[in-house]
Formats: structure tokens, C-alpha cells, sequence
């Protein structure tokens, strides 16, 4: 293994720096490449097979041309959709993002729980056997909110979030039958724990949030172990859209220690 591979991040935006931000904490020494399909997003009002064959494409051509030591799919809707298929194609080793509902159901204390991602996310048969698998007995309240994806990127752009637009985002989820008992709710997308605050505040305060940054960081940490670090450049961002649009994001980055910003 070549000391200066890097770690590849892969998202549909800038919701995987939830998942970098975790990784930092871990293996600060890593060199890491983010990488956004701005071009693409979102993915959640996309078809199955849209997603999937966009995400194999663009992981087969960034593992040719920048060969990463390991890729993280740090999107919910990708990994729920193509992650199967981009680790039939690519020899690197692929670490997928799934939505927390095992630990959730474990936490649950009204047995009710929530679970917030994409409209892609929420249709996908893996879902439906995560709960059938870990929350057996427990109740699972589903809601697609892609519209969530959108205010987490303009928060990240400095844009003043509204309160009052996240939620309603979310007021769905708690208008279902059982929506009162909530106590846990599942953020079943890498962008939305960037609005946990507004999320809190729309929600309620003792809402209990869950997301699996920190268990994907553990992995790739896990994966990675006793491998040797070194940096041949500092760590960078590309985007599959205009570089002079993801320039807006360059302070955000700045503070997940990237501070080079390129077109894929």
C-alpha cells in the first residue's frame, strides 16, 4: 500500500463532511479527497437507476484517475442504491453509509422511533429489512424529506436557515399515527445532521437524533489499521458541477481542514 493513497469521500454534496469531520478525530494523519456530485444533486427525487449508474460511473473514473487506498460512499441513497453494484466493479475496498435504525431501536424508550432521509432512501427494500431485522416489536415512522438537503447546503453557504422551513420539512413525521410518541428520530442522510440545532428546535428538545458518522468513521479506521500515512499534497475537494458555485462552500471546508477546491 503506497503511504500517500488517500482516502476517497464521496457524496451527492457536502453532507459526507459529517462523516469526514468524525474521521479527522480518528486519523487525523489521513490524506483525504472529498469528492461532490454537485452536478448531481439531489439524489433523492432520482430513480433507482439513475443513482445507481451515475455513482458507478463516477467512482469507477475517481478510482482510475486519484487510486484511493479505500472509498467511502458517504450518502445514504448512494450506498442504499449502487453500493452493491460500485463493489462488484472496483477492487478498492467500498465503505457504505446505512441508516442508524439498529441503534435507534436500542435507545427508543417509547418504542416509537422516526426515521428522516430522501424520498430514494425511504422506498429501498435494504430499509425494510434493516427494520425488520432491529425493530422488530418497536414502531418505525418513515418520512422522505429531501427538501432538507437543500437548506443544509444553503446553511453551509453561510444563508440564513428559517426555523419555520425545516419544519416544515418534518411535520409530517410527527402528523403519522403515533408521531406524539417520538423520541428518537434516525437522520438517515449525511446532510442532515448539519441542521441537528434547527432540527431540535423544530422538533422539540428532547428528541433524541441518530446518525452513523461516527460508526463509519470507526470502520474505515478499522479497515485502514496499521496502515502508514503521509500527504504528497494537502487534502482537496472536487465537484462534478461549477467550480465558482462550490467556491461559495470554501469557508465550510476550510473547517474540516480543506482548503483546495477543484473541478472533477
Amino acid at each position: 500500500m503506497d503511504k500517500k493513497s488517500p482516502i476517497l469521500l464521496f457524496d451527492s454534496g457536502v453532507g459526507g463532511l459529517t462523516v469526514l469531520g468524525e474521521l479527522r478525530k480518528l486519523l487525523p494523519d489521513a490524506p483525504v479527497i472529498y469528492a461532490a456530485d454537485m452536478a448531481g444533486l439531489p439524489y433523492g427525487a432520482k430513480s433507482e437507476a439513475e443513482v445507481a449508474a451515475r455513482v458507478s460511473g463516477l467512482l469507477g473514473r475517481m478510482a482510475e484517475r486519484y487510486q484511493p487506498r479505500l472509498i467511502c460512499i458517504a450518502c445514504n441513497t448512494a450506498s442504499t442504491i449502487a453500493l452493491g453494484m460500485v463493489r462488484d466493479v472496483l477492487e478498492t475496498p467500498i465503505v457504505g453509509t446505512v441508516p442508524a435504525i439498529k441503534p435507534a431501536a436500542s435507545i427508543t424508550r417509547t418504542g416509537t422511533f422516526g426515521l428522516l432521509g430522501t424520498e430514494a432512501t425511504m422506498r429501498q427494500a435494504y430499509v425494510d429489512e434493516l427494520e425488520r431485522e432491529f425493530a422488530s416489536g418497536k414502531r418505525l415512522l418513515r418520512l422522505g424529506a429531501n427538501g432538507l438537503v437543500a437548506i443544509a447546503e444553503a446553511k453551509l453557504r453561510g444563508e440564513e436557515v428559517s426555523i419555520g422551513a425545516v419544519a416544515d420539512e418534518v411535520k409530517a413525521l410527527v402528523l403519522q399515527p403515533g408521531g406524539r410518541e417520538l423520541d428518537t428520530v434516525v437522520l438517515a442522510c449525511t446532510h442532515f445532521p448539519l441542521l441537528e440545532p434547527e432540527l431540535r428546535e423544530a422538533m422539540g428538545k428532547d428528541i433524541t437524533f441518530v446518525h452513523g458518522a461516527q460508526g463509519i468513521a470507526q470502520r474505515i479506521a478499522y479497515l485502514t489499521k496499521g496502515q502508514e500515512f503521509t500527504r504528497a499534497r494537502p487534502d482537496f475537494a472536487v465537484t462534478t458541477g461549477e467550480l465558482e458555485d462550490f467556491e461559495k462552500l470554501d469557508r465550510a471546508f476550510a473547517n474540516y481542514g480543506i482548503e483546495i477546491l477543484e473541478k472533477f
